[in-house]
């Protein structure tokens, strides 16, 4: 019914920037939250940022300062800019939403399948 897409990930040298984007399609009548986890190899999930309807944000302290969440409603898409990129911050992205669904209007949770950063020179 709802579908999340990633894109944006790949190989960046540290200090570089890449700009991740996830957008959702599908059944959707109102979009809550959103926001990004990562996954690095060996660890478990952990958030990186988040961003409510009103667009209020929430970072992990290892990213406060050089990664901003934004959203664009009209496009029912979530954006992370990642700057001053570190070879800590290599993982798996992933896109979260929490989604109001038609015609039900239940709330839902939303992911979607990852997109790889890697910071390496």
């Amino acid at each position: 019914q709802v579908q999340l897409v990633e894109s944006g990930g790949g190989l960046v040298q540290p200090g570089g920037s890449l700009r991740l984007s996830c957008a959702a399609s599908g059944s959707i009548f109102a979009i809550n939250a959103m926001g990004w986890y990562r996954q690095a190899p060996g660890r478990e999930r952990e958030l990186v940022a988040t961003i409510t309807g009103d667009s209020a944000t929430t970072y992990a302290d290892s990213v406060k300062g050089r990664f901003t969440i934004s959203r664009d409603n009209a496009k029912n898409t979530v954006y992370l800019q990642m700057n001053s990129l570190k070879p800590g911050d290599t993982a798996v992205y992933y896109c979260y939403a929490n989604i109001m669904i038609k015609p039900t209007f239940y709330n839902m949770n939303s992911w979607g399948k990852g997109t790889l950063v890697t910071v390496s020179s």
